[in-house]
């Protein structure tokens, strides 16, 4: 067994070679090892973290996250931001990314849409603004809210016009692309960069644009950013505007109707892709409708209208050395298998999820088999079957434990009021902050990016400082002994200091994102801004405990019975209450503020029947997004009731007897001088 300075100097070695090669990647943009070794040298820091928790680095790869622009060049926002797309796999998910459309727009099952069907092209994204037919800036996409200013590295690839004097082109107008190598392209630059990916990331983010100009680099466009003028009514037309420009386009693209269409365009093309002259990574479905993407907008970081079908997922063999179970933040129990490393797309696999119980019976997955292993992007590996002629009479059955690993409580399945069926996934029963794992889990989630984002306080940290017992609820993040942290290894004054200094600008926070920061089992960001929005005061939220009719909830488009009944577990615990309580001593939580200059200002409405092409959730985010108020029940406080068809007589009835305009469809949209 390796002592502890034998350990250190291992850790400090790799950690001193990922520097270097971070360096020459990010910014002399030479890397000189594949992307499989890169990930492999991450993961095996990782691994090292994980197994003798009192490594610790601020140049560790489990605390760096993203990328950021260079500081080699200038950086800008994007008007728009490039965001990502959804990942879709199989058919399953294609006909659920179709359905969700449908029910967004309040569309029947039957509906048929036009997709603007792109390749993916393994490439870089790139922003060219255009004014009065001349290039005048060119972005990267960073990380997709600010990029790096690269005009001139943008200018010299031929294949962006520099200057475009055609009388039908927009005045001023972002478009969109690929910046990528030819694989043919790419063989006489094998010395120079790891992969075609790389070598145009690393071209692109050249100090001086006569080195990215010896660089063969292609460009592909695919869409616009901001585009004010925009007359366009799908996205294929723009799309051969685009060539009418002067701009590429892939000769791929096309435009299909059917699911069962999309599947087979599919299939056939991940079967020519390796014929392609540059890497393809899957296919860009778009709804080829522009007012429709319009109407569908985004949901989180993604848009509603657009998904990413990708190819196959690598896939590899392996054995299964053990099964163990981790606790999640809800207390749910995941099996995890571990596996001899096997290398799977370039990354080297030692742990893959087997997702549940039930899963692990279904498939007769036991502890020495042979498994067939999947990788997909980001998705965490997983089992997909066992190879049965492997088997040997030394493998054995796994029992799922009976009790939680981390505290001894009683595991056991849910019972899900909605689909009338227990769980697959067993829970842990404990309440609060009883489960350490729980615990541990819940912290991290308090202080991640989309919660508190708490620079500097990544999960290793939290779990360090859990181990020194400095802390033990969210709270104590505010309550740290800055003193004794700048004792630990790995920790100095300027790194106590930025700590401090990313605790106490976290304090000030919005009302949705604290009730997101508590973890609360269902009640996700979306959910989490329409309890915020429907409570408005954050003493509302802190003092829920005193006679809240939680039901009230149930008037919330997006809230329904499983998020009242999680919401209720949740404050029925005195602990997870003092937590509440404590935490707005130290936080400064804005309270919900409504749009109040938009068109129905000082209006109230509430809607009732079936609405025509639209669905409630639509109607009731645009009457909110001009200023209006939604009301859960008929009132005197109600001004308009909206009706379609099949309309609750109880509540017309009411409206008639207090007076208050009953309206329909076509009525409200004149109140908003629409033409619809």
């Amino acid at each position: 067994m390796k002592d502890i300075k034998s350990i250190k100097k291992l850790y400090i070695d790799k950690i001193k070679k990922l520097n270097v090669h971070n360096e020459l990647y990010y910014s002399k943009n030479k890397p000189t090892i594949l992307d499989g070794e890169y990930d492999e040298l991450k993961k095996s820091i990782i691994e090292l973290e994980n197994k003798y928790n009192y490594l610790n680095s601020k140049d560790s790869p489990s605390k760096i996250t993203g990328f950021k622009p260079s500081k080699n060049f200038k950086k800008q926002k994007h008007k728009v931001p490039m965001l990502s797309l959804s990942n879709i796999f199989n058919k399953d998910d294609l006909l659920n990314f179709e359905k969700k459309i449908k029910n967004y727009l309040n569309l029947k099952s039957d509906q048929i849409f036009e997709y603007s069907v792109e390749p993916k092209i393994d490439g870089i994204s790139a922003s060219l603004t255009y004014k009065n037919g001349n290039l005048v800036l060119g972005l990267s996409r960073g990380d997709g809210y600010e990029g790096e200013v690269i005009t001139e590295n943008l200018k010299t690839i031929k294949d962006i016009p520099k200057k475009i004097e055609l009388k039908n082109f927009p005045e001023n107008i972002e478009i969109r692309g690929e910046v990528y190598i030819n694989k043919n392209d790419f063989e006489n630059l094998k010395e120079k960069f790891a992969n075609p990916r790389n070598a145009a990331s690393g071209s692109l983010r050249q100090k001086h644009s006569s080195e990215t100009e010896k660089i063969p680099l292609k460009f592909i466009a695919y869409t616009f950013g901001l585009f004010e003028d925009n007359n366009f009514k799908k996205q294929s037309d723009f799309l051969k505007s685009l060539k009418k420009w002067g701009f590429k386009t892939s000769r791929y693209n096309a435009v299909i109707s059917k699911i069962d269409e999309l599947i087979t365009n599919h299939q056939n093309f991940e079967k020519k892709r390796y014929e392609l002259e540059y890497d393809v990574d899957g296919l860009v479905y778009k709804i080829n409708d522009l007012n429709l993407q319009n109407r569908l907008g985004f949901v989180g970081n993604a848009p509603r209208w657009a998904a990413a079908h990708k190819f196959s997922a690598a896939s590899s063999f392996s054995k299964i050395i053990n099964i163990e179970v981790q606790v999640g933040r809800t207390g749910a129990l995941t099996p995890v298998a571990k596996v001899e490393p096997v290398n799977i797309g370039g990354v080297v696999v030692s742990n893959a999820t087997l997702h549940n119980e039930d899963e692990i019976n279904k498939k007769d997955i036991r502890i020495g088999d042979v498994v067939k292993i999947e990788r997909a992007g980001d998705v965490i590996p997983h089992v997909i079957s066992v190879d049965l002629s492997k088997r040997t009479s030394k493998t054995l059955k796994y029992k799922f434990p009976e009790k939680c690993p981390s505290c001894g409580s009683k595991v056991e399945k849910e019972f899900n009021v909605q689909t009338k069926k227990f769980d697959a996934v067993k829970r842990c029963s404990s309440e609060g902050f009883s489960c350490e794992k729980m615990a541990i889990e819940k912290i991290k989630h308090f202080v991640s990016k989309d919660a508190l984002n708490v620079d500097g306080l990544g999960k290793k940290v939290v779990e360090k400082f859990w181990e020194k017992n400095f802390i033990r609820y969210p709270q104590d993040v505010f309550k740290l002994d800055y003193k004794k942290i700048e004792n630990l290894d790995g920790w100095g004054a300027q790194s106590v200091s930025n700590l401090k200094y990313s605790i106490d600008k976290s304090k000030n926070i919005s009302f949705n994102k604290f009730i997101f920061a508590l973890g609360i089992r269902h009640i996700g960001q979306e959910n989490a801004k329409l309890i915020a929005k429907h409570l408005q005061k954050k003493e509302k939220f802190i003092e829920i405990d005193k006679n809240f009719d939680f039901n009230s909830f149930l008037n919330i488009d997006g809230i329904g019975e499983i998020q009242i009944l999680s919401l209720k577990k949740f404050f029925s615990n005195k602990e997870n209450l003092n937590v509440v309580k404590d935490l707005s001593n130290y936080l400064n939580i804005e309270n919900e503020t409504l749009n109040e200059t938009g068109k129905l200002r000082n209006l109230s409405f509430m809607i009732t029947g079936k609405l025509k092409d639209m669905s409630r959730a639509e109607v009731k985010t645009i009457i909110e997004k001009n200023s209006g108020k939604i009301l859960s029940s008929v009132g005197k406080k109600l001004t308009y009731l909206i009706i379609g068809e099949n309309p609750t007589t109880k509540k017309v009835n009411q409206a008639k007897e207090l007076g208050i305009n009953i309206i329909n469809q076509k009525e409200l949209f004149k109140l908003l001088n629409w033409v619809k």
